[in-house]
């Protein structure tokens, strides 16, 4: 009896608790998942502290719900947490589950309509799903990859007759299309839809790269959350006669394509605004056929939501040439920069930098000075003199590289790590440098870039610090480019879709020694900045030393700090917890989050592929995560929810793991 009383109280108190509104902060509500990333302004984070560092130790996993039987062999998923039911998608399909928060139970499954459109479309990755509310009326919003749009009702998952046509709008129809080709193939979608304020909004995802300069422009749509009713478009290419147009030369705004909102974006619901993470034009490593600074590509635009109306717009990379563009949702938080209140929106990139701007009107919280920058030598490019680089914070991540960069495990080793870049013919230096030509006249064989900033799994943040947390890896990467000539005996190409100039292909590779990266580690590392102050508080190496450096023969007795691994890796940010998975072992990191202190490692089934969520039911937190295959050890890609023992000695396992098998 006495022993039930404390099980109810249990559940009681948390419970209780929960339900009171959070104070001076944002962030996951009453133990909930309402949003890809918790909430709308892209957090991450939840307040409850059920879990902490006292007891993280003794998570064990609760329940797993496993992909194979759906046809899906990887999953990149994050789920929302509704009213004890998760909701999420399935890879490649969209396929789209309802499963109880306690024990993995399916309760309902949709599966879209399959034709041509949806096999054929780019980016199938199925992230997450977007959630409306109106009264008693509730819908799971979800984007099919052929590009349609479905509400769902959430109690029985199907489609809601009064939205669209018979519960889905067709979004080729609603493109402002000035494109000559086929849309099969070329244009869909690979996040969340964002809800905010009564509209949803959409961002498509294209081809990576194009074979013409010309291509299907990416821009983001609104629509009535009730009715699907098409309300606004915005051009993230401007046509003629829009603010923007003048600075694509030559008219190149007319042809050019991409430039699409394919990672997940965020909102400032009570401002109405929302924040666009804009990527780069058609194609990523050569724009001689769109010379001018290509607004709005590699812009962070915000938008007035309700209208689809631009209301500032900062843009962080004049005339992509490097695949630079900031798929990482925009992260909303308040912050007290010398005494001064600001609602800040923090945007990081795959180039390392994080920039801080007042979300209100767009004007940088630190300077963020034009600087000039290499000019390139490519036939028919064209560079912007300058690049806006933030003076603060600092970078997260290896930019450039220079001699002093190489690793020095050994001097035996340095001094064959140097020979063997002066070896390989390759342009190094600072960030921003222009991509060569493969075979340059003065014998450069391309020009060696990093890309190990944030990808689409971004960067975390705690509203009540305004410390913002970011996963990085050291990626070089060779841009090297050579004439488009076509090959033997190929096809004349469509005379509406003329080929590029200058494609990829045919320079050195980046040089390694022995099986060994010429670079200095780390080569992962979880980053905590201050945002209050504009300076890292903490940075450590994530991952342990991989296997082809701690056995090295060459460096056996060489005494070697952890290197961390070049992966990136999904962040949540608790009470107390940052965690992190490992990017060299199956395991979930849980740090301290004030000082990066790794208080317990968590083995996992496999390596983690998505990003972690958290949320309470039935007064236990839980946390989740989305995992890969593992061969080895015989399972596959599933989401794994780890929760602590449960009282009464109702542990992990159980009735959850009869949920799928």
């Amino acid at each position: 009896m006495l022993r039930s009383l404390r099980y109810s109280l249990g559940l009681l108190i948390p419970a209780l608790l929960l339900v009171l509104p959070l104070v001076a902060q944002k962030g996951a509500k009453e133990g909930q998942w309402l949003s890809y990333s918790a909430e709308n302004g892209s957090t991450g984070y939840s307040a409850v502290d059920l879990i902490n560092r006292d007891n993280v130790k003794n998570l064990q996993i609760a329940w797993s719900w496993k992909f194979d039987n759906f046809g899906a062999t990887s999953t990149e998923v994050t789920p929302l947490m509704i009213n004890g039911i998760l909701y999420f998608p399935l890879s490649p399909r969209r396929t789209i589950v309802a499963a109880d928060a306690g024990t993995g139970e399916t309760l309902w499954t949709w599966r879209p309509p399959q034709d041509e459109r949806e096999t054929r479309a780019p980016r199938t990755y199925a992230r997450g799903v977007g959630y409306w509310k109106d009264g008693a009326e509730e819908r799971i919003i979800t984007i099919t990859p052929g590009l349609r749009l479905v509400a769902l009702d959430l109690k029985r998952g199907v489609p809601v007759p009064s939205f669209g046509q018979n519960g889905t709008v067709d979004l080729f129809e609603a493109l402002d299309l000035d494109f000559p080709g086929d849309l099969i193939g070329r244009i869909g979608n690979s996040s969340p839809p964002v809800v905010s304020n009564g509209v949803i909004m959409v961002g498509p995802a294209l081809t990576p790269t194009s074979p013409s300069y010309k291509n299907v422009k990416g821009d983001v749509m609104g629509f009535d959350a009730r009715t699907g009713r098409k309300l606004w478009v915005f051009h993230t290419i401007p046509r003629k006669g829009e603010f923007g147009y003048e600075t694509w030369l030559n008219g190149s705004a007319d042809y050019s394509g991409n430039a699409g909102v394919w990672g997940p974006f965020s909102t400032d619901d009570e401002l109405g605004y929302a924040y666009l993470n804009i990527e780069d034009a058609t194609n990523d490593f050569y724009g001689g056929h769109r010379p001018g600074a290509n607004l709005f590509s590699n812009s962070l635009v915000c938008i007035d939501i309700k209208t689809g109306k631009r209301i500032w717009h900062q843009q962080l990379v004049h005339h992509d040439i490097w695949d630079y563009d900031m798929p990482p949702a925009p992260i909303l938080i308040d912050i007290n920069v010398d005494g001064r209140p600001i609602k800040a929106v923090v945007q990081t990139g795959k180039q390392a930098f994080t920039y801080v701007f007042d979300r209100t009107n767009g004007q940088p919280v630190w300077p963020i000075p034009e600087t000039p920058v290499k000019q390139t030598d490519v036939p028919g490019e064209w560079t912007s003199p300058t690049q806006p680089i933030p003076s603060k914070p600092p970078a997260f991540g290896q930019q450039s590289l220079k001699e002093s960069d190489l690793i020095d495990f050994t001097p035996a080793l340095r001094q064959e790590a140097i020979a063997a870049l002066k070896a390989s013919n390759l342009r190094y230096g600072d960030i921003f440098m222009p991509g060569s030509l493969a075979n340059a006249p003065d014998g450069t064989r391309g020009t060696v870039m990093f890309f190990g900033g944030t990808n689409w799994w971004g960067g975390r943040a705690d509203p009540e610090t305004g410390f913002v947390y970011v996963s990085s890896s050291t990626s070089p990467y060779v841009i090297a480019l050579r004439p488009n000539t076509p090959a033997p005996n190929a096809p004349p190409a469509n005379p509406a879709l003329p080929p590029f100039d200058y494609v990829t292909g045919g320079g050195a590779p980046f040089p390694t020694i022995q099986g060994l990266s010429i670079i200095k580690p780390p080569y992962g590392r979880i980053t905590a900045y201050d945002v209050n102050k504009g300076t890292i508080a903490w940075q450590i190496a994530n991952g342990d030393t991989p296997a082809n450096v701690k056995n090295h023969p060459a460096l056996q007795g060489v005494d070697i700090p952890k290197t961390g691994s070049p992966r990136l890796v999904g962040l949540l940010v608790t009470k107390t917890l940052l965690f992190a998975g490992d990017g060299t072992n199956p395991l979930l990191h849980a740090y301290d989050k004030k000082t990066g202190e790794d208080i317990a490692q968590i083995p996992m089934p496999g390596m983690q592929t998505g990003v972690p969520m958290s949320y309470v039911h039935e007064g236990r937190q839980f946390i989740l995560v989305p995992v890969a295959a593992n061969a080895q050890a015989g399972t596959t890609a599933q989401l794994v929810a780890y929760a602590l023992p449960a009282p009464g000695g109702r542990g992990g396992g159980g009735r959850g793991q009869r949920g799928q098998q």
